[in-house]
């Protein structure tokens, strides 16, 4: 299986979709946090306090989701470093490396920055996949 694929579930778990609110520029730094597709499902889908988070064991059951650490992006099966970044209006475009047990590639993520506690992440020219991602609470 491509190594998009495998990290694919990074980005449908994230979706990464923060920050300073609509139209305004976002860092990554404010991306900082755990994110769901289902925001009643944070304590179904992580475990562990704020610096010491993880997944539970039969998160995937309860959605997608993903921790984001630093430069880091981190998903139940996979992990990703975020090497480059491009801020474009309220988008957020991510060049990530990502691996998992198997294999490892590059991904490409973009992030419409929805508000402090919602991301989009976008799929240019398949909007059907759009996914929406909700900041779970500290």
């Amino acid at each position: 299986m491509p190594a998009r694929h495998l990290c694919r579930g990074v980005s449908l778990v994230a979706a990464l979709t923060v920050l300073l609110g609509i139209g305004v520029a976002a860092e990554a730094g404010d991306l900082r946090g755990a994110w769901v597709t289902d925001e009643s499902t944070c304590k179904k889908v992580f475990t562990g306090e704020r610096t010491k988070l993880g997944f539970a064991k039969d998160a995937d059951v309860y959605g997608s989701g993903f921790i984001y650490e630093g430069n880091r992006l981190r998903g139940k099966n996979a992990s990703c470093a975020v090497k480059t970044q491009k801020q474009d209006g309220e988008v957020l475009h991510l060049l990530a490396l990502c691996a998992n047990d198997v294999t490892f590639g590059t991904v490409q993520f973009s992030l419409k920055i929805q508000d402090d506690n919602q991301i989009t992440r976008l799929y240019p020219g398949l909007s059907e996949l759009d996914t929406k991602y909700y900041r779970c609470s500290p």
